[in-house]
């Protein structure tokens, strides 16, 4: 299962956001049933920004979602946004 999440930061707090990835990545991939999360970015805005991250099935996902890590992460992330984030559960075709 993928999981994107789309993120639009204010300009002054995108430096903030990539400290706090790179400080969470290792955690968030060693969650069980992580299989590896990226960090894309909008090349024309920068201030745009993607996670897609790889989980082997819903129920993996969700007990990220309800974890310490997730709440707090989310919580200091939510704080730089300039807009509400839109996120969706895919597979592939």
């Amino acid at each position: 299962m993928i999981r994107i999440v789309k993120m639009h930061f204010k300009p002054e707090f995108c430096n903030d956001f990539l400290e706090l990835y790179q400080n969470a990545h290792p955690k968030i991939t060693a969650m069980p049933g992580c299989e590896g999360v990226q960090l894309l970015r909008d090349i024309h805005h920068p201030e745009i920004m993607f996670t897609y991250s790889n989980w082997r099935d819903e129920d993996a996902l969700e007990n990220y979602r309800h974890s310490e890590l997730f709440i707090d992460t989310w919580k200091r992330t939510k704080a730089l946004f300039a807009e509400k984030a839109d996120a969706w559960s895919v597979e592939k075709g």
